[in-house]
């Protein structure tokens, strides 16, 4: 059932996933194509409030900071899987791989691959204090709208 939290939780994070992305696009290897990343994260991050952040809403502003950490984690497991997932499809396309295992491997190292990428200190306090300003917000109005 739609209810302010949620939908405070979607805009917040999606805001928040996009922040993050655009924070994380000048580390990748130059050539690589980040048109789309911002977007398809924030989308992620739109689904991830909705669902886990505005599942949570409404209790305590302490149970809201661990719901908005779950929340970050799920957006960070989801785009991480996505980006390794479509980056092993392209490469897939091209005959890069003997077989649909080597495949599945080679998406798993490129997922851990992308996460060694992103796990710097530039990424990771803004990521954490942008969980828990914003899952602080959407405590706030989920108490004032319900």
């Amino acid at each position: 059932m739609p209810t302010g939290g949620k939908l405070i939780a979607a805009i917040t994070f999606a805001a928040l996933a996009y922040f993050i992305s655009d924070l994380i696009k000048p580390l990748l290897p130059e050539g690589t194509n980040v048109s789309r990343l911002s977007e398809i994260n924030a989308l992620v991050g739109l689904v991830m409030g909705w669902t886990v952040m505005g599942n949570g809403a409404g209790n305590t502003y302490r149970q809201s900071f661990g719901y908005g950490m779950t929340t970050l984690a799920a957006i960070v497991f989801w785009s991480l899987l996505i980006w390794s997932g479509h980056e092993m499809l392209k490469r897939s396309i091209k005959m890069y791989y003997d077989g649909p295992v080597e495949a599945l491997q080679e998406m798993a190292s490129l997922y851990v691959e992308y996460a060694r990428t992103a796990a710097v200190q530039e990424v990771l306090i803004p990521a954490l204090i942008g969980a828990i300003f914003v899952s602080w917000l959407t405590e706030y109005f989920a108490r004032r709208w319900t």
